[in-house]
Parts: C-alpha cells; sequence; structure tokens
C-alpha cells in the first residue's frame, strides 16, 4: 500500500474493533517504513481512549482482523448459545441474556486484570466432580475449541485475501 503514496510517507495502520464505540476496544498498530517512534506512540495514546492499542509488525494486522474484528461475531454467538442454554433449563430469556453478558464481562475483566492464563483461571473454577468440569467435558465433545480455532484461521486467511 505505501507504494502507492509519495516517497518518504509516514504511514500507520490500525486496525480496531468495533467495542471502540464503548471504549473497550481491541486495536492494532503496524508502522510504514518511514513512521518513527514519536509518530507510533503519539498514535497509540490517542487510540487508547477506545480501549487497548499494541503496536504490531504488519504481518499481524490481518491475523488481528481474524481474532478480534471478527471475534466480536463469536463472542456474541458463544454468549447467544449460553444464554439459550440457560433459557432452555427455564430461566427467562432477558435475565439469561444479561448474565450470559456479564459473565463475559466478569471473565474478560479478571484475565486482564490478573495478567492469567485462560487455562489458569479455567482451572481455578473447576471442581473435583463438579458443574464445571461436566459442562467443559460437554463442550470439549461439542468441538468448540477447535471451531473457534477454525473460526480465527478462517476469518484470518479471508482478511488476507481481501488485502491483494
Amino acid at each position: 500500500m505505501e507504494e502507492l503514496l509519495p516517497p518518504g510517507a509516514r504511514v500507520l495502520r490500525v486496525s480496531p474493533n468495533l467495542p471502540c464505540v464503548v471504549q473497550e476496544g481491541a486495536m492494532v498498530l503496524a508502522r510504514g517504513r518511514h513512521a518513527g517512534n514519536s509518530e507510533a506512540e503519539l498514535l497509540q495514546t490517542l487510540l487508547e481512549a477506545c480501549g487497548q492499542c499494541e503496536e504490531v509488525p504488519e504481518a499481524q494486522v490481518d491475523t488481528h482482523t481474524g481474532l478480534s474484528g471478527s471475534g466480536v461475531a463469536f463472542v456474541c454467538a458463544f454468549s447467544e448459545a449460553l444464554a439459550e442454554g440457560a433459557i432452555k433449563m427455564g430461566m427467562p430469556s432477558g435475565l439469561a441474556y444479561r448474565i450470559a453478558a456479564q459473565t463475559l464481562l466478569g471473565t474478560a475483566k479478571m484475565l486482564l486484570q490478573k495478567g492469567q492464563h485462560p487455562a489458569q483461571l479455567r482451572t481455578d473454577v473447576c471442581t473435583p466432580g463438579g458443574t464445571t468440569i461436566y459442562g467443559l467435558h460437554a463442550l470439549e465433545q461439542g468441538g468448540l475449541r477447535a471451531a473457534a480455532m477454525s473460526a480465527v484461521e478462517a476469518a484470518t486467511r479471508r482478511a488476507k485475501e481481501m488485502r491483494k
């Protein structure tokens, strides 16, 4: 893309996601070959008003699109499925959707604030023979982890195709 600009143009590529509208976005920026530290730091500071912003190599911008840009829809699908499980078990739908969303929010905050690996938090929630391990087993049988990984991979590949 830089080859279309005047020689020496300072380019910073930004990839935001939809939660920026509530100041909880996940953004990345990548520098072009002529952009310096001061430009990158200024843009990062400005963008952090909309959420988290990290500098990455250009090669990771499409992966960010697959993970975080498309990930918003993936998380919504998961939140909806969690709530529908509760509705199936007799919980009123409005309550189920609110609790599912709050569960996602609280879990995300714990992961970010504690800096833990998700597997550690998952382990902390499990008790021997308890409800969580039975539910996790059902998720594994349904292929949740493989499906989520494949979704990010598919979205990333499509982002790369669209860039060409």
